[in-house]
């Protein structure tokens, strides 16, 4: 039993529709689940034998939830000067194909979340390349450091080159295989990965709508309007379809557990169906700006599950910090500035309820995961100055979302266990 002192923030609901932050003074976990939250003194005095950890006055949150990432993208983050389509074939492909060799994938999956745990993430969303090895290194990465973590092969049957190209048969057989072996293990979901309409014919995405037909329990995962030039591309590639959204919904790849990536510059006719399927949107600011694809219309959290992500590599950066800033600076550049509150909650229970897993990350509550991170609120002399002249929680916060990075993460737990940071005992 561990009982962590600081102001520990939990949520009561959604920012965006009306709920409210709280701060608490100690959390205690105990086998991995959070076992209550309130004053100090009642969790010390229910719990006289555990071993407490004052953090002063850190700021103890849920763990970061990414809810869009490319791992396989790790070594080419902040390549220079392409946009979406150019970037893939210029950096994306080419790193790819390198991931047929399980020992580079072993390698870069155990440096990707060691350098997400490092920025405080502890549950990440991520795609793979087509090869199966690719989907088996980051689970075995993900499970060796207890992270509750969302993984598929990417499946791409055409505008890919020789050797990162798979069949519709074979996209199905792998994809099944990969889930039957690792979806619900540990803390490991598999989540059905079309990379995105230009890549997959209308047979793989029909597939894909098959297998997800059969394996309703899983997510699925793809991308959505991310570029002008891109939607122009799937509309010469699905002259049949009404809009982007049609290529997928048409096989079977719309409704509750879709997962859809960007999601910037959709129809009217897109937003509904995309809210009256139950679909999730994930916003990643840091790539739309650096890939210039364009500005993500946050009012969408407003309607439906809205997550944020690093998007990494076309992100550019690891840490979900740099990412609420980036998400901040977009909301002021569309004139609807969000709240420190809102940015948080994406960035933890938001993202959360994207993966449809509220019920066990992004918030601290009795008997949900104990993934956890301390923050602190003054890791850097500017950063000290500006929380110094707080007279509120968020103002004291703000500073560290604009300002902060891995030198704020004062200590990481993942599943109850502390992954990185000090530990004392009293």
């Amino acid at each position: 039993m561990d009982i962590l002192l600081g102001q520990v923030l939990r949520f009561d609901g959604d920012p965006f529709a009306g709920g409210r932050a709280h701060i608490d003074e100690a959390v205690a976990i105990d086998g991995g689940r959070i076992k209550a939250v309130g004053p100090a003194d009642r969790l010390r005095a229910e719990w006289p034998e555990a071993r407490v950890t004052d953090h002063g006055r850190c700021l103890i949150s849920a763990g970061f939830v990414d809810a869009h990432v490319h791992y396989p993208q790790t070594a080419i983050i902040a390549s220079w000067g392409k946009r979406l389509i150019d970037w893939l074939e210029s950096y994306t492909f080419p790193e790819e194909m390198r991931f047929s060799d399980p020992a580079y994938a072993d390698e870069i999956a155990g440096r990707y979340l060691d350098l997400a745990l490092a920025n405080g993430t502890t549950t990440v969303c991520t795609y793979a390349t087509i090869h199966p090895e690719s989907v088996e290194a980051i689970f075995r990465a993900g499970q060796d450091r207890g992270l509750r973590l969302y993984a598929g092969k990417t499946c791409m049957d055409r505008n890919a080159p020789e050797g990162l190209r798979d069949t519709a048969q074979s996209a199905y057989d792998d994809s099944l295989r990969l889930l039957d072996d690792w979806h619900g293990v540990d803390r490991l979901s598999y989540v059905i990965t079309p990379r995105f309409s230009p890549t997959s014919t209308p047979e793989q995405l029909a597939a894909l709508g098959a297998l997800w037909r059969e394996r309703p329990d899983c997510l699925m995962q793809t991308h959505l309007s991310e570029q002008t030039d891109e939607i122009e591309w799937v509309r010469e590639l699905f002259p049949q379809s009404r809009d982007y959204l049609d290529t997928y919904e048409a096989q079977g790849l719309l409704r509750e557990g879709a997962v859809f990536g960007h999601a910037i510059h959709l129809t009217d006719r897109e937003r509904a169906r995309l809210i009256e399927a139950g679909a999730s949107v994930v916003h990643c600011p840091t790539s739309n700006t650096f890939i210039g694809s364009g500005l993500f219309d946050m009012g969408l959290a407003r309607q439906m599950r809205v997550g944020l992500a690093t998007d990494t590599g076309g992100g550019s950066s690891f840490s979900m910090l740099r990412t609420m800033a980036a998400a901040y600076e977009i909301g002021q550049l569309r004139r609807d500035p969000l709240h420190p509150s809102q940015l948080w909650w994406l960035a933890t229970a938001g993202s959360a309820r994207a993966l449809r897993a509220e019920d066990r990350v992004g918030n601290i509550a009795p008997e949900m995961e104990a993934d956890l991170v301390v923050i602190d609120l003054a890791s850097t002399p500017a950063i000290e100055q500006a929380t110094r002249r707080a007279e509120d929680i968020w103002q004291a916060v703000f500073p560290t979302i604009m300002m902060g990075d891995d030198r704020a993460i004062r200590a990481v737990w993942t599943n109850g266990t502390l992954r990185s940071g000090c530990r004392s005992g009293s």
